[in-house]
């Protein structure tokens, strides 16, 4: 099967949800319609280039299912890509996206109990998935959405209408933690001490059929370990992260090897290519030398973009804040954060 390319697409509207938010739409030609479908929690990656560099970078879709493709975006310090979609980037303008990514999505015609957890920009895709499986008349959806001051929260209009809409079956909560409400529960971080408290209240663990946790690392880890202790199956638990809180670290690789090395074999779109890699360096950077072609978007170990297969050898992975334990146990790896540790690896894109 041949691997999705890029496709320039026309943005559509560009909405300002706070001073550092922005909502982008993109309006979808006819002959790629199909192409662009998503499944609520999807993502799009968005390219550009900048003085010769390809850039890419990762957004999750905020529209319900059947919508046109929206993205969600908060401008990150100095941020490359962020501020320009915030600052500058225009109705007409065209950026080149990748068609809809991503696992983190929940079957819509199945109804059952959601809960979701999000802080920050997190709420992008948790407002996708909320609106697309409250469509289901029998499915229930609770939110809580952490956030620092109310003038910070994305979609707090489109969160009230839903609310609004589905009054008997949405339950929506707000926590600020550098802004006083009325009731101190509601003030804080969303860590793992305020959902101990807050949990109990409004839901009975046991009772929830599916776990929704978007935002940055400490949130979801300390979410993570709070369902654990109430024993909620593994399978009812579904991540994403939206940033780690350690820097991330890129190497780039000179074209000459010296010193111990590893022959990598990549496969994409059914061809074979070999490279051989210093060892201590990432499959992906290395092997970008030889195949440009090959899939990325963070290179942080975030988005999932880079998934492959190693089927021969044996390599190592750094860090994983994408895959879950049994695409890991069935021998996935992101290629951005792995290293080869047998003289001899095979990775397949395509699998």
């Amino acid at each position: 099967m041949a691997r999705p390319v890029f496709h320039p697409l026309r943005v559509a509207d560009v909405e300002r949800l706070c001073d550092d938010a922005v909502a982008v739409t993109f309006d979808v030609p006819d002959e790629l319609t199909e192409v662009f479908a998503f499944r609520p929690g999807q993502s799009l990656t968005l390219r550009r280039d900048v003085d010769g560099r390809d850039e890419r970078r990762s957004y999750s879709i905020c529209a319900p299912a059947g919508a046109r493709p929206r993205v969600g975006v908060r401008e990150v310090p100095s941020g490359l890509f962020s501020t320009w979609l915030v600052r500058d980037v225009k109705p007409g303008d065209e950026i080149e996206v990748l068609p809809p990514t991503g696992s983190f999505t929940p079957d819509v015609d199945v109804p059952g109990h959601h809960v979701l957890i999000a802080a920050g920009s997190g709420i992008t895709p948790v407002l996708s998935i909320a609106a697309s499986v409250l469509a289901h008349p029998k499915s229930r959806v609770t939110v809580l959405y952490g956030n620092r001051r109310s003038g910070t929260v994305m979609f707090a209009d489109e969160l009230a209408d839903l609310k609004d809409r589905y009054r008997t079956r949405l339950e929506l909560v707000h926590v600020l933690s550098r802004e006083a409400r009325e009731a101190e529960l509601f003030s804080g971080r969303l860590d793992e001490a305020k959902l101990r408290a807050l949990l109990p209240l409004l839901l009975d663990v046991a009772d929830v059929d599916h776990w929704w946790l978007c935002g940055p690392y400490g949130m979801v880890t300390d979410a993570q370990r709070l369902l654990t202790s109430f024993g909620v199956p593994e399978g009812r638990v579904h991540q994403e992260l939206f940033y780690v809180d350690e820097p991330v670290v890129t190497r780039h690789d000179e074209p000459v090897v010296d010193g111990p090395s590893a022959k990598v074999t990549v496969v994409l779109d059914g061809r074979s290519t070999e490279v051989a890699l210093p060892k201590g360096t990432v499959i992906l950077d290395g092997a970008q030398r030889v195949r440009p072609d090959l899939p990325f978007a963070c290179k942080g170990g975030v988005c999932g973009t880079c998934r492959a297969k190693v089927v021969t050898g044996e390599a190592a992975m750094k860090r994983n804040f994408a895959l879950e334990r049994s695409e890991v146990a069935a021998g996935f790896v992101l290629t951005c954060q792995t290293l080869a540790v047998s003289d001899e690896v095979t990775v397949d894109f395509d699998a």
